[in-house]
């Protein structure tokens, strides 16, 4: 019989491997992550040397017009927007669509982030994102396919997809089957003014606030997010005693702002770092948002819920967790602006 040892020797421990100094962990993170942010940044938005950020320009640019010759005529059921709710500019030509009684004249598709482009919300015959669409006007189009497009229903091909000018056609060119056709948004007396507000939001807001987002270089968003607030400032001063930018009455110069700041606090405030102050605590840009937000069918078609998930669900290199945040709490825009004894020409829009 073989006795078991009472104290038998215990089997040595394998030896650990030294582990990475954590100093050197987080360096070769941080390493990594910028790399690969730095990738990720450059799909997702062009810049400069310098790091900035630049807007690619549309390249669709028909115009409806009532010109003998001219193959895109003015009728109602002919033409089709799409937009995505989420999207600044798109959200132009629904405000001017609503503002202007267009809703029976020209239809509308909604079309939702989908990986790297928009896919329809309901699909239409073979048309399932925004790519096929373009696809279809243009086959072989290879460039991006962005919101908003003017599509012609009768031809087959995108008439527009740059909302500066969709915005101006929907002003002036169906006012023959248009709810409101005497409001004028780009009229001629104003129309000089309104250029010069609209060169100088479009630089510094409309497209300063991905100025800084987008930016990728600390030089870039300090240039951008300085002029951002520089000309919030300034357009807060003008309204201390202008109900709108231009005087008394709404213009294209409004729409193009109102669809930026309705977004600023729900959006780039805290994602695109445009932090210095949210337009809520102005004391006239907050009223000047709730006056533009309670313009009749404004408020319908302003999607909080679709732009919070947009930005902060797609955007993943600003937003890597995906979380969405809860608030802010917009109930406030409903909430009177006293802004009426500015002006008397805007009362028949507010009434």
């Amino acid at each position: 019989m073989t006795q078991t040892p009472s104290n038998p020797e215990k089997p040595k421990a394998k030896r650990k491997g030294k582990s990475l100094p954590p100093t050197l962990i987080i360096r070769l993170g941080k390493f990594v992550w910028t790399t690969m942010w730095r990738v990720m940044m450059s799909n997702l938005a062009p810049r400069s040397k310098s790091g900035e950020y630049i807007r690619p320009s549309s390249q669709f640019r028909n115009f409806i017009s009532t010109e003998e010759k001219n193959p895109y005529q003015p009728e109602a059921g002919r033409y089709r927007l799409y937009v995505g709710m989420s999207c600044p500019w798109a959200h132009r030509t629904l405000v001017v669509r609503a503002l202007k009684g267009l809703e029976d004249a020209i239809a509308v598709s909604i079309v939702s982030p989908l990986d790297s482009g928009w896919a329809l919300d309901q699909p239409e015959a073979e048309i399932r994102t925004l790519a096929d669409l373009y696809q279809l006007g243009e086959p072989g189009y290879s460039g991006r396919s962005t919101v908003p497009v003017l599509w012609d229903t009768q031809t087959q091909t995108t008439v527009n997809n740059e909302s500066a000018d969709i915005i101006v056609m929907l002003n002036s060119e169906f006012n023959a089957i248009a709810h409101h056709p005497t409001l004028d948004l780009y009229p001629k007396d104003l129309k000089e003014k309104i250029d010069e507000w609209n060169e100088k939001i479009y630089h510094s807001v409309n497209n300063g606030v991905y100025r800084c987002g987008f930016a990728q270089t600390q030089e870039a968003y300090d240039v951008a997010c300085e002029q951002l607030f520089t000309t919030l400032d300034e357009i807060d001063a003008i309204l201390e005693k202008n109900r709108y930018l231009c005087g008394d009455r709404p213009t294209l110069a409004d729409v193009r702002l109102f669809t930026t700041l309705f977004r600023f606090d729900v959006a780039y405030y805290g994602l695109f770092k445009c932090n210095r102050r949210r337009i809520q605590d102005y004391k006239n840009l907050g009223a000047y948002l709730r006056d533009l937000y309670q313009l009749p069918g404004v408020a319908d078609i302003c999607d909080q819920k679709s732009i919070k998930r947009d930005y902060y669900g797609n955007l993943f290199p600003l937003n890597p967790g995906g979380i969405i945040p809860s608030g802010p709490d917009l109930t406030n825009l409903s909430e009177p602006h006293g802004r009426e004894m500015l002006g008397k020409a805007g009362e028949a829009l507010v009434s």
